[in-house]
């Protein structure tokens, strides 16, 4: 029986880490669970914190979810040892960058009080540029083209649906918040449809490879992200009445549109 369960373990949690082979069904389940349960906690820790998420509290957790995708993209070019290079391998480097931010986001509360945001924003912003200045020294810029074409599509994309739902008079898709949680989505999508169809990558998710290897192309993840953002949006729009919790749950949907979004950009920006 224990060596059944170890196998288990080490075959759906263990070896995709140490062996970077992406996410299955079991591990994927296990990951979204936890995030439920991280979601109630981060939510405690700024409470305690005093902390309001607002605007510029958003722009500054961009900067860290830059820098951890950045770190990812150097642990793709295999610039970190064994057994380093396995702290930068999802899902354990979202805890790496999540407690760097935690002690960032603290120190700067600590020295510059209720104005934090200045700091906390520069510390991520200093650490994404040192990622990317090592990719550069050690990598350089390999596709350009084919990088701007997904900053291109997806402003297109989001820009389209912006507009239509300010015309039709959709209040919760006009709003800001919304339509960079359905950009950041869109992004994603757009890396993902890029670098599939033009470049040969592959994703590393189940749901988006299986869609995948069905439609033979990275454009379905689209449609998929539109139909489970959009409702999903007005669903914490609509029945959420605690602001705190509600800003929480697009916080974070916004992080996990925009980490592998941006990851998949600087991969392919930098051939890696």
């Amino acid at each position: 029986m224990q060596l059944e369960i170890r196998d288990i373990v080490y075959k759906y949690y263990i070896d995709p880490i140490l062996n970077d082979t992406g996410y299955n069904i079991v591990n994927t389940i296990t990951w979204a669970l936890v995030l439920g349960v991280c979601i109630f906690g981060v939510q405690r820790l700024l409470r305690h914190l005093s902390i309001v998420i607002d605007r510029r509290f958003i722009i500054g957790v961009v900067c860290y979810v830059l820098f951890g995708s950045s770190l990812r993209v150097l642990e793709d070019a295999e610039l970190f040892a064994p057994p380093l290079d396995h702290l930068f391998v999802t899902p354990v480097i979202y805890f790496v960058v999540f407690f760097v931010t935690v002690i960032s986001l603290a120190v700067s509360l600590r020295i510059y009080h209720e104005r934090y945001h200045v700091a906390f924003s520069g510390v991520g912003l200093l650490l994404a540029a040192v990622n990317i200045c090592a990719l550069l020294w050690h990598e350089g810029i390999t596709n350009p083209a084919e990088a701007l074409l997904i900053v291109a599509l997806t402003a297109l994309v989001t820009a389209a649906i912006y507009l239509s739902a300010r015309r039709m008079n959709i209040r919760f898709l006009s709003d800001r918040f919304n339509i960079a949680i359905i950009g950041s989505h869109l992004f994603d999508a757009s890396s993902t449809t890029v670098g599939v169809d033009l470049l040969n990558y592959h994703g590393k998710h189940v749901v988006e490879n299986y869609l995948i290897g069905i439609t033979g192309t990275g454009a379905v993840m689209y449609p998929l992200k539109l139909l489970v953002f959009i409702p999903l949006l007005y669903l914490i729009d609509s029945d959420f009445d605690d602001v705190e919790l509600r800003d929480l749950l697009k916080l974070t949907i916004l992080v996990l549109g925009l980490s592998p979004a941006c990851r998949n950009t600087l991969s392919i920006l930098f051939g890696v």
